[in-house]
């Protein structure tokens, strides 16, 4: 049985590209999750051309931008692979939206946190319902909290181990990945968006701002969704 310990030695010492061709040869069912942000589509670029056995999932949470749409296309249609979406539960959201109002996020801290549960982690939970291996596109150079983040460690809020393969990526690293095999990104980004989720909850930056600070910017938070902010561990062995 492949543990958390035992995949943080032989990972830490392989390339991005090594990593996810190695986990993918383990026999185990492995998920990423893809958001469509430059990372996300590294990793996509890297499991399309090597053919790797791996699951690519996605969230639309209902309240994305028309871009990230055209993207998701695009990126099929490019690499000839299905990104399989994962729905937020209807009446929930109708429930929520009927008693809170529409975008009852901006009112607090609670009602945002409260429809990322509703529009991101529970149907993550779905996406990655059977998977042993959560593949992530965190990097440490997106925010401090990220900067905590291990490169392979136990989840406990999804009960499998994650592994973010470009956690040690700067942002000069991806660029140039991105510019070197011409990988397809969201428009976006050239108006400004450093990070993009939902189109009320995103913005564009100014020059020197950091990355996250067009997330929920009318939040003084952690910045985080509770994708990434559940319990790990990096020694627990499952």
């Amino acid at each position: 049985m492949t543990t958390v310990h035992a995949m943080q030695t032989k990972l830490e010492g392989l390339s991005a590209q090594e990593g996810l061709a190695w986990v993918a040869a383990q026999g185990l069912s492995v998920a990423f999750s893809t958001a469509l942000g430059e990372e996300d589509q590294a990793i996509t670029h890297m499991i399309a051309t090597q053919r790797l056995n791996i699951r690519i999932v996605t969230l639309d949470t209902g309240r994305l931008f028309p871009e990230t749409y055209d993207l998701w296309a695009l990126t099929q249609s490019k690499y000839g692979l299905s990104i399989q979406a994962f729905f937020p539960d209807r009446a929930r959201v109708e429930d929520f939206v009927n008693r809170h109002g529409i975008n009852a996020f901006y009112d607090s801290v609670d009602h945002r946190k409260a429809c990322c549960q509703l529009r991101k982690v529970e149907p993550l939970k779905r996406a990655l319902d059977g998977a042993a291996v959560w593949v992530t596109g965190v990097r440490a150079a997106q925010s401090a909290n990220r900067q905590q983040m291990k490169k392979v460690a136990w989840d406990a809020g999804m009960n499998l181990i994650k592994y973010n393969p470009l956690l040690d990526w700067s942002d000069a690293d991806l660029r140039a990945y991105v510019q070197q095999y011409a990988i397809p990104v969201n428009t976006l980004h050239k108006k400004g968006f450093a990070s993009i989720g939902c189109a009320p909850c995103t913005r564009a930056i100014a020059p020197g701002e950091d990355p996250r600070a067009g997330r929920w910017w009318w939040e003084t938070s952690a910045k985080e969704c509770g994708l990434h902010e559940t319990k790990t561990s990096a020694a627990a062995a499952r």
